[in-house]
């Protein structure tokens, strides 16, 4: 089986003379949720927007479902969604008008919108405020009518940057749960996350950033393996990497 999501030899950045990604190679299969971790810096939100297509590789090459956005801009963006850390909504618009908007673009039709938007309201205690105005929106609440524009449709591949931030606990939940039922759905998921407790529960691969390198990646207890303490947390892992305490991946 092909996989959802393929990126080879990815160097890149925003400016040649200081490139910020070095040579990522990755991939993720159908049903997948992968976790990308690093520090602030490490290059986590550039490969994000590599993988979107915002920025041009210097070199190397990524494939959503064997297919290059080179070959087909618009068939490339239709099979992935995004979740960005920050919430960007459009004032003079309304919940529902932002989730109409959403179907329209991805060419809903009509019953399957409502389906799924019934049930992304109801899932996000978010059915009373569908006639809202972003300006009376929480930043949390904020949070979820992003989730719920990229939920709503049904791509083989999400792209999730820090979602948790300003959601409250059964925010998070319910996010979860979606993320789990997406998965069994087929879909593979990106998520960056710095919650590592929470990364560790539910995501099946790692991604472990470094200055813009990929440190280690694997299953948890690939990672253990290597690092040589299976009763090591992801925290232990990350913290290890962050401190430039390598020499267990050599």
């Amino acid at each position: 089986m092909n996989p959802v999501l393929s990126v080879e030899h990815l160097s890149g950045g925003y400016s040649r003379r200081h490139p910020v990604l070095h040579d990522l190679n990755f991939e993720m299969k159908a049903g997948e949720l992968v976790g990308l971790v690093g520090l602030n810096g490490a290059g986590k939100s550039t490969t994000i927007k590599h993988i979107l297509g915002l920025l041009d590789p210097f070199e190397g090459v990524i494939r959503v479902n064997g297919q290059t956005i080179r070959e087909d801009k618009l068939a490339y963006r239709q099979r992935l969604a995004y979740v960005p850390e920050m919430p960007e909504l459009y004032e003079q618009m309304t919940l529902e008008e932002h989730l109409q908007l959403t179907a329209m673009a991805y060419r809903l039709d009509r019953r399957t919108f409502e389906e799924r938007s019934k049930y992304l309201l109801n899932l996000f205690h978010m059915e009373k405020k569908r006639h809202w105005f972003p300006n009376l929106f929480s930043k949390g609440m904020r949070q979820k009518v992003m989730i719920m524009c990229a939920f709503l449709i049904r791509p083989d591949l999400y792209i999730v940057d820090e979602p948790f931030v300003g959601l409250d606990p059964i925010g998070i939940q319910s996010l979860l749960d979606l993320m789990e039922e997406m998965k069994d759905q087929g879909a593979a998921i990106l998520m960056s996350t710095h919650i590592l407790s929470t990364a560790e529960q539910y995501c099946d691969k790692f991604i472990i950033l470094h200055d813009g390198q990929i440190a280690i990646q694997g299953t948890l207890k690939e990672i253990k393996r290597r690092f040589g303490r299976g009763e090591a947390s992801l925290h232990d892992i990350y913290v290890a990497v962050a401190r430039g305490e390598t020499e267990w991946l050599r």
